[in-house]
C-alpha cells in the first residue's frame, strides 16, 4: 500500500459510503464533504441523512428539506462538475412505502395500512431510524439514479444498532412466529389460542382493547404472512449491498476516549462481518504549532511595539494569559495525539486514516463544506 494514499482513487471507485460513529463527532458534515467534494469531480452524488437538527439543510442551502429528493444549487461552487441531491429520512412515510412495495396485491396493502395492530407497530419500527436507514438505502442505490450514494447513519448507543439493523424486520416476522399465529387450520387465532391459558389472555386483551381486537390481529398476521419472502429477500439485499466491493464504511470520530471507543468497536464489528472498512476520519483535531510556552520570549517584543501606549502591568498580564492558553492547548494536542496513536493501532488495516482540524466557525454553507472536503482528500495514510 501507497505510504500516502489517493482518496480520490478510492473515491471513484466507491458507489457507496456508509458513514458510521457516535454522535457530535461531525458525521454530517463528513457526509455532506464527501458529497460535495465528489460532486465537484463530476459525480451526481445523493446525501441521504438523519439529522434531527437539520444543520445539512443549511449548510447545503436547502429551504424544504424531506423524504424527497431536493437538489442542492451549486452556483456558489463554480469548479462543480456533477450535482448534489440531499435527502432527509422520514421514518413513518419510509416504512408505510415499504408494506406498499413488498405487499403481494393493492387490497393486501390497503388492509395492512389501515389496521390498528400496524399502526402501533409502524410507529414503533418508524421510530427506529437506523432500520428505517438501511430500507430507505435499499431504495435510493436500487433506483439507480445516482453515481455515489452517501448514508450519514443516525447516531446509535451500540455499533450493533445500526449493523444488524438489515435483519431487525424479518427476525421479527420470523416465520416460525407466524406459523405459530396461523398453522395448522384450526390452530390459528381463531382455533386454540382461543383454548386454555392462552385464550384467557387474549379475551382480556380483546375486553381492554375492544371487540374489534382479535379479528384486527388476526387480519394483521395473515396479511403479514404474504409479506414475508419480500422482506427476507431485501434484507439479503441489503446485506449484499454493505458487502460489495464498491461500498465502504467510513467510521467518524473526535480526538476524545469515548468517541475514540465507539470508532474502535465500530472498526472489529465492521471486521469481524467482513464489511469493507474504507477508512478513518478523525474531525476537531486541536492543532499546536511551537514548542516554546514562554510568550515573552515570542511575542514580548511584538507587544512592546503595538502596545507602546498600554502600561507595562497590563502588558505582562496579556502576555501571561496567552502564555496560558498555549501550554492548555499544547497539552490538549498531545492528549489527542496519544488518542490518535491508539486509534491507529487498534483500527490497523481498515483502509485509510485521516485527520481534520478543528474548523474556527461552524460549517454553515458550501464554500464552508468544500473546504472541509479538501482537507478530508489531501493525501491520507494507511492504517
Amino acid at each position: 500500500m501507497d505510504v500516502n494514499l489517493d482518496l480520490d482513487r478510492w473515491l471513484a471507485a466507491t458507489r457507496l459510503v456508509v458513514c458510521v460513529g457516535s454522535g457530535g463527532v461531525g458525521k454530517t458534515t463528513t457526509s455532506a464533504a464527501l458529497g460535495l467534494y465528489a460532486a465537484i469531480t463530476g459525480r451526481k452524488v445523493m446525501v441521504l441523512t438523519i439529522d434531527p437538527a437539520r444543520r445539512l439543510a443549511n449548510s447545503l442551502g436547502l429551504k424544504q428539506f424531506g423524504n424527497e429528493e431536493h437538489q442542492v444549487d451549486l452556483a456558489r461552487i463554480p469548479e462543480a462538475k456533477g450535482e448534489l441531491w440531499a435527502m432527509m429520512l422520514d421514518s413513518r412515510s419510509t416504512f408505510d412505502a415499504l408494506i406498499a412495495r413488498v405487499a403481494p396485491s393493492a387490497e393486501a396493502r390497503d388492509r395492512i395500512l389501515d389496521n390498528h395492530v400496524y399502526r402501533h407497530m409502524a410507529d414503533t419500527f418508524a421510530g427506529s431510524q437506523d432500520y428505517m436507514a438501511t430500507e430507505k438505502l435499499h431504495d435510493v442505490v436500487n433506483g439507480g439514479r445516482y453515481d455515489l450514494v452517501i448514508l450519514d447513519t443516525p447516531p446509535v448507543k451500540n455499533a450493533l444498532d445500526f449493523l444488524e439493523s438489515p435483519g431487525r424486520l424479518v427476525n421479527f416476522l420470523d416465520e416460525r412466529v407466524l406459523r405459530w399465529f396461523l398453522e395448522p387450520a384450526g390452530r390459528g387465532i381463531g382455533g386454540a389460542l382461543l383454548a386454555g391459558t392462552t385464550a384467557i389472555v387474549y379475551r382480556l386483551l380483546g375486553y381492554i382493547f375492544g371487540a374489534e381486537f382479535l379479528d384486527d390481529l388476526a387480519t394483521f398476521f395473515r396479511d403479514f404472512q404474504g409479506l414475508y419472502k419480500g422482506f427476507v429477500e431485501r434484507h439479503d439485499r441489503v446485506v449484499s449491498l454493505f458487502r460489495a466491493e464498491t461500498t465502504s464504511f467510513v467510521t467518524v470520530c473526535a480526538p476524545t476516549e469515548p468517541s475514540i471507543d465507539v470508532a474502535l468497536f465500530f472498526q472489529e464489528e465492521l471486521r469481524t462481518r467482513k464489511l469493507p472498512r474504507g477508512g478513518v476520519v478523525v474531525n476537531q483535531v486541536h492543532l499546536c504549532d511551537g514548542r516554546s510556552h514562554d510568550a515573552r520570549a515570542v511575542l514580548g517584543e511584538r507587544v512592546a511595539a503595538i502596545a507602546a501606549d498600554v502600561p507595562e502591568p497590563i502588558r505582562a498580564s496579556v502576555l501571561a494569559r496567552l502564555g496560558m492558553a498555549h501550554r492548555r492547548l499544547a497539552a490538549l494536542a498531545s492528549a489527542e495525539s496519544a488518542l490518535i496513536v491508539r486509534l491507529r493501532a487498534g483500527a490497523a488495516g481498515g483502509g485509510f486514516f485521516q485527520t481534520v482540524e478543528r474548523q474556527e466557525a461552524d460549517v454553515h454553507d458550501l464554500p464552508a463544506l468544500a473546504k472541509v472536503g479538501r482537507r478530508l482528500f489531501r493525501p491520507a495514510e494507511p492504517i
